[in-house]
């Protein structure tokens, strides 16, 4: 089981915007160039940001930029945004387990709520977690690799 590449490639769009903001156009070609994804795949990630209230996108050549401060934006907001997992649930189990087996019968009673608990504990952490943390992190690497 992955969560699905589009919250990282999410992630490392919002560290653009701000790193070059001001520097460069944050258009969908410019992001994809640094993801290193086709430009498509920026454009509907960047649709699904801005439906969720996150980005702003003036057509065109325009780029994109974020709609409220860094630190108001959680990485569980952009995992909410782009849809990471079918319906919410992080675990997709299988429905319909053989209920003549004793495991088939139980392993729902077993896992549910276990599984639910941890997809909450994640939640939870991610919660904590803004954009501009990941901002700040990010600079203290670029100023390394400057400095070498």
């Amino acid at each position: 089981m992955q969560i699905s590449s589009r919250f990282t490639i999410a992630v490392h769009v919002f560290v653009c915007i701000i790193t070059f903001e001001g520097q460069y156009k944050t258009t969908s070609d410019f992001l994809a160039s640094s993801v290193n994804v086709n430009p498509v795949v920026i454009r509907r990630l960047l649709q699904q940001l801005k439906s969720a209230g996150l980005i702003e996108v003036t057509r065109g050549s325009g780029g994109a930029t974020i709609a409220k401060p860094a630190d108001k934006i959680t990485l569980l907001d952009i995992y909410k945004a782009v849809e990471c997992v079918d319906g919410g649930e992080l675990f997709h189990f299988h429905e319909h387990p053989n209920v003549l087996c004793p495991v088939g019968r139980n392993i729902h009673n077993v896992l549910d709520d276990r599984l639910e608990h941890i997809q909450a504990v994640m939640e939870n952490e991610m919660s904590k977690v803004t954009v501009a943390d990941i901002v700040n992190d990010t600079s203290g690497w670029i100023e390394k690799e400057n400095k070498l």
